[in-house]
Order: C-alpha cells, then sequence, then structure tokens
C-alpha cells in the first residue's frame, strides 16, 4: 500500500494546493484503498495489485473531470519541464553538501586562526631569533595559512557547481524521497542543535582565558600575547561548529524546499506549510539572511566593544523586527 500512496502523491505533486484538489486527493486515495483491499481479498498478489491499481486510477487526465478537478488538471496549471529528482541524487547532493559545508568551517576556521602567528611572534624571541627572522617567519605562516583557507574556498566552491541545476532550473522531489529526507533532518536536529549551542559558548568564553592570564600576578608580554591567541583559538573552533552545522543542515532544507509551497508537493514538507512568502522579491532576499547577519552583527558588536552585558538587546529587537516585517509585508 505504501507505494500506491507514494504514486498517488507523485500524481496530485504538481497541482496548486487547493481545498478541492486535496479533496480530490483524498477521495481517489479511498478508491485505491478500497480496491487494494477488494483485490487482496480475491487472493491477488501485491504486485498484481498495484499493477491493476495504476492501470484503472493512474490517469489523472481521464478521472480530472469526475473528481471535480477539471479545471486544475490543465498544462497551464502544471509545470511540464519540472524534473522529480531522485533519491539517489539528493543523497549524493546531501554527501557533497556535507563536504562542502567542511571545507568552508575549516577555511573560515583558518582565517581565524591565522594572525595568532603574528601575536605571538614576540615569543620566538626566546628562542635566540633575531626580531626581523621571526617576524619573517610569523607573516611567512600568516599567509601560508590564509592561502590554505582561500584554496579551501575555492575548491569546495568548484565541486559545489555541478549542482548549481537545482536552484536554475525547476526540480521537484517525490512523496517517498521528501519522506526520508525529512527523517534525516529530524535525526541531525539535535546535532546540530548540540553544535550551535557548544559553538556559541565558545564565543562567548572565549574571553575567559584571556581574563585568567592577565590575571595572573606576574603577567608578562608572553601571557599577553597567549590571551590575545586563545581568544582567537576559542572563536575559531566556535564558528567553525556554527558555520559547518548551519552549512549542513542548509542542504536538507535545499532539498526539501525543490517543491513549490504553492503546490500539493509543498506538503510533503511540513516546515513549507508554514513558511512566509514575501511579494517583494527584495524583502525575501534579506529576510533569507536576516538571522545569519543578526547573529554577525551581535559577535562584531560583543567582540569588538566587550559589552556582554547589554549586546543581547539584539536578540530581543531583531525578532521584534522580523515579526513587524512578515506580518505587514509576509502572507502565508
Amino acid at each position: 500500500m505504501e507505494t500506491i500512496r507514494n504514486y498517488l502523491e507523485s500524481m496530485f505533486s504538481q497541482l496548486p494546493n487547493t481545498p478541492e484538489v486535496l479533496k480530490a486527493k483524498y477521495e481517489l486515495g479511498q478508491m485505491m484503498e478500497d480496491k487494494y483491499s477488494e483485490l487482496i481479498a480475491d487472493g491477488k498478489s501485491e504486485n498484481e495489485v498495484i499493477g491493476t491499481i495504476i492501470a484503472e486510477f493512474g490517469n489523472l487526465d481521464e478521472l480530472a473531470e469526475s473528481l471535480g478537478i477539471g479545471e486544475f488538471v490543465h498544462p497551464q496549471n502544471i509545470s511540464p519541464n519540472t524534473k522529480t529528482l531522485s533519491y539517489n541524487d539528493a543523497a549524493a547532493y546531501l554527501k557533497a553538501n556535507a563536504r562542502h559545508a567542511y571545507c568552508i568551517a575549516l577555511g573560515v576556521l583558518l582565517c581565524i586562526i591565522a594572525p595568532i602567528s603574528p601575536i605571538i611572534s614576540n615569543c620566538t624571541h626566546f628562542g635566540g631569533l633575531s626580531e626581523d627572522f621571526s617576524d619573517a617567519v610569523s607573516m611567512t605562516f600568516f599567509f601560508v595559512i590564509i592561502a590554505i583557507a582561500v584554496g579551501l574556498f575555492v575548491c569546495s566552491g568548484i565541486n559545489m557547481s555541478k549542482w548549481k541545476y537545482l536552484k536554475s532550473e525547476p526540480y521537484c522531489i517525490d512523496f517517498a524521497t521528501a519522506s526520508k529526507l525529512q527523517e534525516q533532518k529530524e535525526g541531525y536536529r539535535t546535532t546540530h542543535a548540540l553544535l550551535i549551542t557548544v559553538g556559541i559558548m565558545l564565543c562567548i568564553l572565549s574571553v575567559v582565558p584571556s581574563i585568567i592570564l592577565r590575571s595572573l600576578p606576574h603577567s608578562t608580554d608572553l601571557t599577553d600575547d597567549l590571551s590575545g591567541a586563545a581568544v582567537l583559538l576559542f572563536v575559531a573552533v566556535g564558528v567553525f561548529m556554527i558555520v559547518f552545522s548551519s552549512s549542513k543542515k542548509g542542504g536538507f532544507d535545499t532539498l526539501l524546499n525543490l517543491n513549490n509551497a504553492g503546490t500539493v508537493g509543498g506538503n510533503f514538507v511540513p516546515s513549507q506549510k508554514e513558511k512566509t512568502v514575501y511579494n517583494n522579491p527584495a524583502v525575501a532576499a534579506i529576510m533569507s539572511v536576516y538571522w545569519p547577519t543578526t547573529t554577525c552583527l551581535y559577535l562584531c558588536w560583543s567582540f569588538l566593544t566587550f559589552d556582554w552585558h547589554i549586546s543581547w538587546i539584539i536578540w530581543p529587537v531583531a525578532a521584534i523586527i522580523e515579526s513587524l516585517v512578515k506580518n505587514i509585508l509576509g502572507k502565508k
């Protein structure tokens, strides 16, 4: 019966998500279920039953008028060029996106820790090295690390470019694929929450080593250098976790949002039902990066001023602004 259900969902996936279409889908599903029970009771095999039902109820064009959806089953209401992404291709995309997320997160980490080398360059003086030579070594390490980070960005971007057709061409996923992807996304939810939480905690706690080292009774230039390096190291690891987890989760969202929210196929994904649509493309583009931008502003404000006791106010203010924009410019 699961095969029949998947076939039914695929039949209606590209039709408008209207009460009439949903009612017709329910009625056709009931007819398929009744026929299934009848044929199974007659001793038919599973494959025979599926073949008979698809042959009898599989042509929506012939059933449209009797189901009362003739006006919806029309070429102008269905996207004929929409292609269905197979589960194997979806799994391959998720694997590639996970590698991409790791490379991007690692590149960001390297960019953040790159200044550590110049910061602690004074420490090399204790090894008897000249100041000029130690500075040259530290700057060499700095540019090597930056070069590796840029290389990761470029290589990862080139590898992911093969999937750009998902955004430039009309693609959708069937009910079975959507169910599996939704299940995998839910399975990743705990890991995502843990990585985001620990990442944010590390960013906030990054000032602790600096406070401790600077409070030592015999604080020296070495401890000052180490305190600055510790701040960057904590932030780098925290940002790595945030970027990696968010990018990996974004892979699931990209696939699950392929189905148009205005079609029956949009019902395959629970989050699509609650998705706010903006009529203005500029507003939609801004809101798509609203919370990442808010997070960036929060971290910049906090680390530049160290006003942690007041910088948290950005979150309730951002939530109020988002609510106002949704109510005024958005629609469900």
